[in-house]
């Protein structure tokens, strides 16, 4: 099953690479997504979402330890 893996690997790595070649040439579109440093759509949207919670999160941790506002609970 493992026999022959790094040449099985290699050469599905180079048949896409060929495509991908081929696709260029011929000036051909492709049908994928734009991609944005090397993301799609939904996944940039994650990155920001993600970056937007840790913004809140670290803003409220700081208001909270300079004492500007007080949690009722403590």
């Amino acid at each position: 099953m493992l026999d022959d893996l790094r040449n099985s690997a290699a050469s599905s790595y180079l048949d896409e690479e060929e495509a991908i070649q081929e696709d260029l040439r011929s000036g051909q579109d492709s049908s994928e997504e734009k991609l944005f440093l090397g993301m799609t759509a939904p996944q940039r949207f994650v990155i920001v979402l993600m970056m937007l919670m840790m913004t809140c999160v670290l803003g409220t941790f700081f208001l909270v330890a300079t004492e500007k506002i007080v949690l009722p609970f403590l």
